[in-house]
């Protein structure tokens, strides 16, 4: 399981549950509950540290302190 900070609320524009990974820039999923959304955050950042790394980009650390349902 990835240590990422994951900020989940709900998109009263999109209808959905919107999952943000605020330490890696533009990764974010959505889904139609927290649970899903939060699944297809975890497969954001797999294929985040995917691509970085395929480029050679830094990977940051996860700060790991806490996961937020909101």
């Amino acid at each position: 399981m990835n240590k990422y900070e994951v900020i989940i609320y709900w998109s009263e524009e999109d209808q959905v549950f919107v999952a943000d990974v605020p330490e890696l820039p533009s990764c974010s999923a959505h889904g139609a509950t927290h649970e899903t959304a939060l699944a297809n955050a975890q497969e954001a950042i797999r294929l985040w540290i995917d691509t970085a790394r395929e480029f050679g980009d830094p990977i940051p650390m996860p700060k790991g302190r806490r996961m937020i349902f909101a």
